[in-house]
Order: C-alpha cells, then structure tokens, then sequence
C-alpha cells in the first residue's frame, strides 16, 4: 500500500485523465479489436498466436482471482481513496490485475512478433503504462499487476514456438484447440460445481461462472472457424489498403451485433444468460475465424478487378 500512498499523493487531474485514457488500452474491447486486425488483415499465424496468450492469460488470471480473492486496495484500507472515474471499471476482486494481463499479453505479443520499431516501442510503451495506471488509479496494488505482467510475459516466450509447430503440422492446431477446449471446459465445471466457502462475494463468484461459459464458447467457435478456414477457405490476409479498412470495419460491426442485437433474444430463448453467453461467444469467434475470412475471400476476385 506504501506504492500506492505514494501515487494518491502526486495526483493532478490532469494526470487522473491521463491514466484514465491510458488503462482503457486494457479493456476487453481492445483486445478483441486488435487480435481481429491481427487475424484478417496482418498474419493468421500472429493473429492465433495472440488468441493463445490471451485465452491461457484470462483463464489463469481468473483461476487466481477466485482462488484467492483478495479485496480491491480501498476495501483493505478505508482510508485510501482512488481516482473516482476508475471505481465503476473495478469490479471483482483485485488480485491479479485482468487490465494489466489484457495490455501486457496484448502489447507485448505484437512487439514480439511485429519488425517495425516504432510499432515495437509504443506497445512496450502501453505495456508499461496500463500496470502503471492501475496503481496511479487506485484500483490495484504492484503485486496485481506485476503477477498479471508476469504471467503474460512466460505466456508470449513460451507459446509463440507452440503455435508455430501447432500452424506447421497437420493437426497440430486442432490438437492444440481439444487442449484449450478441455481446459476451459474444466474450468467450467470447477466454476460450476465446486463449493466456495459461504463468504465468498457473490457477484465475484456470478462473473467468474460467466466469464468460464463464454470463454468455452469462444475456444470452441474458433477452433470452428479454424477448421472452416484450413478445409475450405484457406483466406489471404493481403489486400489493398481501402479494402483493408472495409474488412476490419464491416467485420466489427457485425461482431458487435451478434454480442449485443442476439444478447437479448437468446437469453429469452435459452432461459440461460449464462447459455446465452456462451452461445454469442461461440458465434463471434466462428464469425471472425472462419466465416468473415470466407465472405472476403470470396470478394477477392471482385476487388481485384477493381484494382
């Protein structure tokens, strides 16, 4: 708590919007936005490269919180006082940090694979500064997010040679999607079933069972779209500049109507949120892994013509 004392009490407002800019660059949106740009439009092999770090990062990130559920810095401490724009963003419990392992394993990943300097310094620029901003906000303590750092860190050296053994073999991929899939399906049923002590914080505990159906439904409906892909699209992340940013846009745009515009109807026709999630989560990453691939693709020849 000393480290965070330290940053309540250089804080100015200017530096409070800073930092609240700043941790945005760990938000789950982002993430997805990025590893879709990285999937379509840069390199597959990247873009399931970054899918990994993320999907092992988040399970391990949660598997923690809910182990040890240690409480946000200003439930331990009354008396300290946080940044109040960030209090709505932090919810659950503090340790580890989910923004901090969202940026690192986001940002870290591109400078790992990416040859552009400029592009490598400032995503170890925002891999720096999310950590940084979480504790300047209040939201987290340095043990939060430097395990989260961490964690991310081991995750991007060692899975970058797993998946590129996984892209070059026959089935490696898909031996690699059944790991994912039964490890997240385990989660699931832990989530699910085991018994929590009774003073565990029950919206805590209703997150992490949420967060374990959706990330089965999305291991599983990109694993889909994989096998889509390899069979019978085999997509081609090149493609002239405009028809770039069409492809991202349009593509977004869709994932976002398929997570908000079905939310509502599928709960009402799986009597499940839970269900529900997993189902919209399963259909964004089929969507963005195999079917969007093959409707652009299936465009090619018509842009080409074009050009």
């Amino acid at each position: 708590m000393e480290l965070l004392r330290l940053f309540e009490d250089i804080r100015t407002p200017f530096l409070d919007v800073f930092f609240s800019l700043i941790t945005n660059f760990g938000a789950e949106t982002i993430f997805v936005i990025v590893c879709f740009i990285m999937l379509w439009c840069v390199n597959k092999r990247d873009g399931y490269y970054l899918l990994a770090v993320s999907f092992f990062g988040l399970l391990i990130n949660q598997f923690l919180k809910i182990t040890f559920r240690i409480p946000r810095p200003w439930l331990r401490d009354e008396t300290f006082t946080i940044v109040e724009s960030a209090r709505e963003g932090a919810v659950g419990y503090s340790f580890p940090s989910g923004h901090s392992q969202i940026a690192v394993g986001t940002f870290g990943t591109i400078a790992r694979t990416t040859k552009n300097i400029t592009i490598k310094i400032i995503c170890l620029l925002i891999s720096v500064l999310v950590p940084l901003s979480r504790m300047y906000l209040g939201v987290h303590t340095f043990a939060d997010v430097s395990v989260s750092a961490i964690i991310a860190v081991i995750l991007i050296y060692s899975l970058r040679p797993v998946v590129n053994r996984a892209m070059s073999k026959k089935h490696g991929m898909r031996r690699l999607f059944a790991f994912m899939s039964a490890l997240s399906f385990l989660y699931l049923i832990y989530m699910e079933f085991y018994r929590f002590p009774a003073n565990v914080d029950s919206q805590n505990l209703y997150s992490g069972i949420d967060f374990s159906y959706k990330m089965f439904g999305l291991v599983l409906g990109a694993w889909a779209g994989f096998e889509i892909d390899r069979k019978y699209v085999r997509f081609d992340t090149k493609a002239i500049w405009w028809a770039q940013i069409l492809k991202v846009f349009l593509g977004l745009t869709v994932v976002l109507i398929i997570k908000e515009g079905l939310k509502a109807p599928l709960e009402m026709l799986c009597q499940s949120d839970r269900l529900s999630g997993s189902i919209r989560y399963m259909l964004i990453a089929l969507f963005a892994c195999g079917v969007w691939p093959a409707v652009f693709n299936s465009c090619k020849k018509f842009i080409n013509n074009l050009t």
